[in-house]
């Protein structure tokens, strides 16, 4: 027997540090929380405490698979790597050599959040090969580009310290299932009298949890925080100290908060009586330390990035930055700048001049792009297939005979069905690899648990080999994983050898850490908190913060409001992540089968009953799910828990047939909560 200490790959802030207990024949048997990690502190979440399960499903992909019948039918046989890696090679060839390199597009994200598996080999072989890059904005973007023309950085609280916090704000954030080693910290805090509030238009697990629920309009969250700072500026409850110390044009949105977001106005945006802002204006500029904890669900509408602008201020405008514990988190992604992730990917080897495509647009780039057309499609890390908004123009373009389609892969996915060529990836537990946290201060290093099951390699292997049959012979192109690994590191103020050692390392930021203390340097140009940003200006946000309605809302489109009178918004499913975990039996008979929770309100003029199949749909595509009528849900919203696999679902169809391509006011992010729809019985 032997313990591995290993890392959660997974798309979560907590990054877990997982044991796994692997016995005398070199297969893991047990997987655990490491309690020595001082904030993952022991336990796994729901979903990666059965990785074992995953790792040895029945369907996993162990060998290369070539397609047999038409696309979409998951018809494949068997064959050798040698024979897949120069049909790909041949045909990437073929379309380099007819339309440019260009016309390949590589399609990846979080499937591992891995510095090696994610973003290194793959990185520098489509830099090489002239291939299109992808702008790889699909979840976190809009709130990125918002801190980042904010504060220059994307830092915030450290997480260590909410439990010093006394007043609480769980915004846009179902803690408990998608943040569960935040709770915790959280815990701490309540047990010493702190109070919870959670704001999210569904009544969540971590709702309930919570001392108090405001559920919000959807997309209506930066009109709540500039109207909660219109209150707290009237009533003279600001740090006028604060603010003149640290931040740039404070007075332009004190002026502007004062004239057009009193709580009597903006009550009717966020479809709550203006004592809900008055009271938590108050309490917030009152209480000390006060502690937000964002998260991405907020920013998926047209307005996210203004969203995030305006609520990270709050702790601006009462200067809560300066104590421990208090502040605001959203990521913790900036802290880690000392990484040299350039010499990772290499990006100066993508010929100057070549073309981005949006990754949030995939179905208008296999649809519509010209010049070139995109003709070759490699997909890894990634389901586009179940996870990409507007899904009918996704499978039309991956159905296009004339698009060569390569997927790496664990299981034979949405999107796998329509590969030309399967390529076998292995798990966490099979490869090395580098992690950084964006919900805590820890570098960390995965080691390796087991043998590569089947014939699976690594994608950085992979990646490597198809260099070389394409016959790209630069250094950089043959470099191991573990000159990768020392290469990102070379800026990091430990080695690569102390990380294996310890598996994690704090980064050293001072603990506390606090970011925007006053007399802390905040890198933007001023040096200050740019409440007033040019760089907001350029990339086409006002000067100032303000409130930027949804893009499908009676606002901006009475009449599709009128024909389409609900906000359809997709969170994570409990037991789910994304689209992984949901073809492990175990988690799929807990999550049970699709389902859309509406308010009776809305149910009943429609004729639906609990329990009732019912039809969402709107001008994009429609799905069918089993109806939930519950008083969980705010009147005018539905809910659809996701992100299943369209063919493990009833109508091979899911949520993203009804959401749109449409991207945020910053940052180019998706809009998957910006949604509206109408639903009928079945």
């Amino acid at each position: 027997m032997e313990v591995i200490r290993a890392v959660c790959p997974h798309d979560c802030p907590d990054t877990c540090s997982m044991l796994v207990t692997v016995d005398d024949d070199g297969r893991a048997i047990r997987m655990a929380g490491d309690p020595e990690h001082p904030f993952t502190q022991g336990f796994l979440c729901t979903k990666v405490a059965k990785y074992l399960e995953r790792t040895y499903h029945d369907e996993r992909l162990l060998q290369p698979q070539i397609r047999t019948g038409a696309k979409g039918e998951g018809k494949f046989r068997r064959a050798t790597w040698d024979e897949a890696l120069d049909l790909i090679a041949a045909r990437l060839q073929s379309v380099i050599d007819e339309h440019g390199a260009q016309a390949i597009l590589p399609y990846s994200y979080a499937g591992t959040m891995g510095l090696i598996q994610g973003e290194s080999m793959d990185r520098r072989f489509f830099h090489s090969l002239g291939a299109s890059l992808l702008e790889r904005t699909i979840c976190a973007s809009a709130g990125a580009e918002a801190l980042n023309v904010t504060y220059g950085t994307r830092m915030g609280t450290d997480p260590e310290t909410v439990g010093e916090a006394k007043l609480i704000f769980l915004w846009g954030t179902n803690t408990l299932t998608a943040n569960p080693h935040l709770w915790p910290f959280i815990r701490k805090a309540k047990d010493n009298g702190a109070k919870i509030v959670c704001l999210d238009p569904l009544r969540t697990r971590t709702a309930l949890a919570s001392d108090e629920h405001i559920p919000l309009r959807p997309g209506s969250d930066g009109a709540f925080a500039l109207s909660m700072m219109h209150v707290i500026f009237r009533d003279g409850l600001e740090d006028r100290a604060y603010l003149e110390a640290m931040t740039l044009g404070w007075e332009g949105l004190r002026d502007r908060v004062l004239r057009d977001y009193a709580p009597e106005k903006v009550a009717h945006i966020c479809r709550v009586e203006p004592s809900v802002i008055e009271d938590l204006a108050h309490r917030y500029a009152t209480t000390r330390p006060t502690f937000i904890r964002l998260n991405y669900g907020l920013q998926r509408h047209g307005g996210g990035g203004s969203a995030v602008r305006a609520i990270s201020l709050l702790p601006a405008v009462t200067g809560a930055w300066n104590d421990v514990g208090g502040g605001c988190l959203l990521s913790t992604s900036g802290t880690f700048h000392e990484l040299n992730l350039s010499a990772l990917e290499r990006k100066d080897l993508s010929p100057p001049g070549t073309r981005m495509i949006n990754m949030t647009r995939l179905g208008e780039a296999l649809t519509k792009t010209d010049d070139p057309p995109v003709k070759a499609l490699v997909v890894y890390n990634s389901n586009p297939g179940s996870i990409a908004p507007d899904r009918e123009n996704v499978i039309a373009g991956l159905k296009r005979d004339d698009l060569f389609t390569v997927v790496l892969e664990h299981f034979q996915t949405d999107t796998a069905d329509y590969a030309d060529v399967l390529l076998p990836a292995t798990t966490q537990l099979e490869h090395d690899d580098l992690h950084k946290a964006y919900g805590h201060l820890y570098m960390m290093y995965n080691r390796r648990a087991i043998a590569p099951l089947g014939e699976s390699l690594p994608n950085s292997e992979i990646f490597r080999r198809l260099a070389a049959r394409m016959n790209l012979d630069a250094p950089e192109l043959r470099e191991s994983d573990e000159t990768m690994m020392r290469q990102v590191l070379s800026g990091m103020p430990f080695t690569l050898d102390e990380l294996k050692e310890r598996g994690s390392i704090r980064l050293d930021v001072g603990s506390p850490h606090l970011p925007y203390r006053i007399g802390a340097h905040v890198p933007t140009p001023s040096g200050k908190i740019e409440i007033a940003s040019q760089r907001a200006v350029a990339k086409g946000l006002d000067l100032l913060p303000e409130y930027v309605p949804p893009y499908e809302s009676g606002e901006r489109d009475p009449e599709l409001a009128k024909r389409f009178p609900l906000a359809l918004i997709s969170p994570p499913a409990h037991s789910f992540l994304n689209s992984t975990f949901v073809n492990v039996v175990s988690l799929r008979r807990s999550a049970g089968k699709p389902t859309l929770e509406i308010h009776a309100d809305d149910a009943k003029p429609r004729g639906i009953n609990d329990g009732k199949k019912v039809t969402i749909f709107n001008d994009r595509g429609s799905f069918t799910a089993e109806a939930v009528v519950t008083d969980r849900v705010r009147p005018g919203v539905v809910v659809a828990p996701s992100i299943w696999w369209a063919k493990l679902s009833d109508d091979g169809r899911n949520a993203n047939h009804t959401t749109s391509q449409a991207v945020t006011d910053i940052g180019n992010g998706a809009t998957f909560f910006d949604n509206l729809v109408e639903v009928r019985v079945h």
